[in-house]
């Protein structure tokens, strides 16, 4: 119940992504805005790539941010030799599924990040999906920023809208940009891993049942791929964001070491969480396993015994069922009711002694 009462708050307080932002605007099949920023502020109007970088380049102060979703490799082979961008990192860019990273080339870093988000569902099944993943990435230059997104997920709406209610944070130009990407993919992870956690005590509770025995352990290996899922998109990500927080970079100013040195630690905390979860997960499953064993033992005993019970019968019946002439008893008035009675005794006795020792 209390799972439930969770799920339903978290979905009423989830926040909701304005995917009508007022920057958006048909400046190509990829392209999904252009801005540029001066001194903190969103210059009004929306020009193409190359004429926001001019106004960058002759203001002075500025930064341009352009946003792709999905694009396309001749496109991005022109804002690559605008920008100047390396073609490994633009070849990464454009076939996606890359491993979290943050690569420098010259003055210009690029970086991959897996987003997440954690999928509702009203119960747990063996083919549940909890985790779906996405992919984000960022070229970050001295006076650009470009953002890229692979998958349905992971808009930078509300990155971009948060910035933008903070001019003095936007003054420190990409790198803020950068910043405020790893801190929301992050606090995505932390999220999700919370909320993993409503599975994990479902399952938990599933198993410990009193018919725990009969629980699915499919469900089980499910949440443990879900959760190897989430593994593979923040564990890579710890390594990159130490370097970005101790180590000197042309790109990141020494005051915005600290900032990405916060959001190393949030990450430290949600690698943390998926490790114990792992675990549990691990001690779930074997305790899942012993009661099934435990349980088959049992079956296996009350077989054992019902079948020693019936070989008294059975012993008594095969020996008269011979066809010998000779035989005690045999023509005896009271001999069958003697035998029924006689094994019926013996059956009885058998019973109440397995009956004492917990076998039946």
């Amino acid at each position: 119940m209390f799972s439930n009462l969770r799920r339903v708050v978290r979905r009423s307080i989830r926040r909701a992504v304005d995917l009508s932002h007022p920057a958006r605007s048909p400046l190509g099949s990829a392209v999904v805005n252009c801005l540029v920023y001066h001194n903190g502020e969103r210059q009004d109007g929306c020009a193409d790539a190359a004429e926001a970088l001019r106004r960058v380049r002759k203001t002075g102060d500025s930064f341009v941010w352009i946003g792709l979703h999905e694009p396309p490799q001749d496109e991005l082979a022109g804002l690559a030799e605008l920008f100047g961008l390396h073609p490994l990192a633009v070849e990464d860019a454009v076939h996606a599924h890359q491993r979290p990273k943050i690569e420098r080339y010259d003055d210009t870093l690029f970086a991959v990040f897996k987003t997440v988000r954690y999928v509702e569902h009203e119960e747990l099944t063996a083919t549940s999906e909890v985790v779906e993943t996405g992919e984000l990435m960022a070229f970050a230059g001295a006076d650009f920023v470009i953002t890229i997104r692979h998958g349905g997920r992971g808009t930078l709406g509300p990155v971009r809208e948060a910035l933008e209610a903070d001019p003095e944070q936007l003054t420190k130009g990409p790198v803020a940009v950068l910043h405020a990407m790893v801190d929301h993919v992050v606090d995505e992870y932390v999220a999700v891993t919370d909320a993993v956690q409503n599975d994990i005590d479902a399952v938990e509770t599933m198993v410990f049942s009193e018919d725990g025995s009969r629980g699915d352990a499919g469900r089980i290996y499910q949440l443990k791929r879900e959760l190897l899922e989430l593994r593979r998109a923040v564990g890579p990500l710890g390594r990159p964001l130490q370097q970005l927080s101790t180590q000197p970079i042309t790109v990141i100013p020494p005051e915005m070491r600290t900032y990405f040195r916060d959001v190393a630690d949030h990450l430290t905390r949600a690698t943390d969480q998926i490790s114990a979860y792992d675990a549990l997960l691990d001690s779930i499953l074997q305790a899942h396993l012993a009661q099934v064993t435990v349980a088959q033992n049992e079956d296996m005993r009350k077989i054992t015994a019902w079948a020693a019970i019936v070989a008294v019968p059975t012993m008594v019946c095969g020996v008269y069922g011979m066809n010998f002439d000779n035989m005690p008893e045999l023509h005896w008035t009271y001999g069958y009711p003697i035998m029924v009675g006689v094994m019926a005794v013996a059956c009885f006795v058998i019973h109440r002694g397995f009956r004492r020792n917990g076998w039946l």
